[in-house]
């Protein structure tokens, strides 16, 4: 077998692919279902390999604040959590979206609310697409359903987060977090110099808050006037993000008359409910959003067009089929299947579902 190609746990991957994608530094605290991540880079030692630097902070709190210096330094830096850590991070993220900071952000999502269970769930989308923080502000959401996506997702996250100075999130679960799959790793990139940041992305990383003195990182500003112009800047990127960073896969949604809109772990359920509907002559497809900031509108509005009716599929009570409804604005039927507090659906479970809900 190839030295790049191995079976490891979601997690995992998460911590190879950061140490290969050229990652500077990590800061995290542990919590189930995501602790292999900090502990397999401690395993690998990657400051004696690549220089990474990787600090246990002493809470979901400080690591986020560690992530924003370092960000501040124009650094490819990252952290990773589980829904209650991402909680405690929400003031920070909000902090590096206001100070235009880059950073990747993990969160193997786990069932709630409240501590919970360590259970995977899908219950945070909301939190990572609409409340990540207090504030006018959106952060880029990517969602895998593999274990080789996880991987690949690192580094683009990355390269999104430096692209539009912006924190990224990759929205797994703890399905994908534990799982153990195939994986062709990234080959090793080196990280990045001072020299090679300020010539590819400008000398903001030395000169502090766009308008501001030097050695100033701060997302502060007092005075109305001046924070709405900052404030409508920021709302010109997001739309820019939205028209050009819109990520997501359709599974034969040609001929379809009803489609499963899924992501992440239930996604790969809904294949194999695809698979059955077909084997009994129902045309159903699927529709898998990959990012869920920006999220899909025009592709899902054009598709609810021409299809009798929608199916949002998650493991949580109903967060995704919102925004499906908004897209479909009321022109068909869209309506939920879900489990919650770590239940995981299975494939006749949603099939059952399908088949009351269009009465097929």
């Amino acid at each position: 077998m190839e030295d790049n190609v191995r079976l490891m746990k979601g997690n995992e991957v998460l911590a190879e692919a950061a140490i290969r994608c050229g990652c500077d530094a990590y800061f995290g605290y542990p919590i189930t279902p995501q602790s292999e991540v900090l502990e397999t880079l401690t395993e690998r030692e990657p400051w004696n390999e690549t220089g990474m630097v990787v600090l246990q902070a002493e809470s979901e709190t400080a690591s986020i604040n560690m992530v924003y210096g370092a960000a501040a330094c124009g650094k490819k830096v990252m952290t990773s959590s589980s829904s209650p850590g991402i909680s405690l991070m929400s003031e920070g993220i909000s902090y590096l979206a206001g100070t235009e900071l880059p950073c990747v952000i993990v969160n193997v999502v786990r069932g709630g609310p409240g501590l919970g269970t360590i259970q995977g769930s899908q219950c945070d989308y909301f939190q990572a697409t609409k409340a990540s923080g207090h504030g006018d502000f959106h952060q880029i959401v990517l969602a895998p359903y593999s274990v080789q996506e996880t991987n690949d997702f690192v580094e683009l996250a990355f390269d999104l987060a430096f692209k539009y100075r912006n924190p990224v999130m990759i929205l797994t679960d703890g399905v994908i977090g534990q799982m153990m799959e195939k994986v062709t790793l990234s080959p090793y990139k080196p990280r990045w110099s001072n020299e090679y940041i300020a010539e590819t992305y400008g000398d903001w990383a030395l000169s502090g808050k766009r308008g501001r003195c030097r050695n100033i990182a701060t997302s502060v500003e007092l005075s109305p006037i001046p924070q709405e112009k900052f404030n409508l800047y920021l709302q010109e990127k997001y739309r820019t993000i939205e028209q050009t960073e819109v990520r997501y896969e359709e599974t034969l949604c040609e001929d379809a008359e009803y489609v499963l809109v899924a992501y992440g772990s239930s996604a790969r359920i809904c294949h194999k409910v695809v698979e059955m509907a077909r084997e009994e002559g129902h045309k159903v497809g699927l529709l898998r959003p990959i990012t869920l900031y920006p999220f899909l509108e025009k592709p899902l509005a054009e598709l609810s067009r021409r299809v009798k009716g929608m199916l949002a599929v998650e493991m949580s009570a109903g967060q995704l089929v919102y925004d499906v409804k908004l897209a479909a604005e009321s022109r068909i039927p869209v309506y939920h299947y879900g489990r919650m507090g770590g239940v995981v659906h299975s494939p006749s479970d949603v099939h059952t579902a399908l088949k009351e809900k269009f009465a097929l």
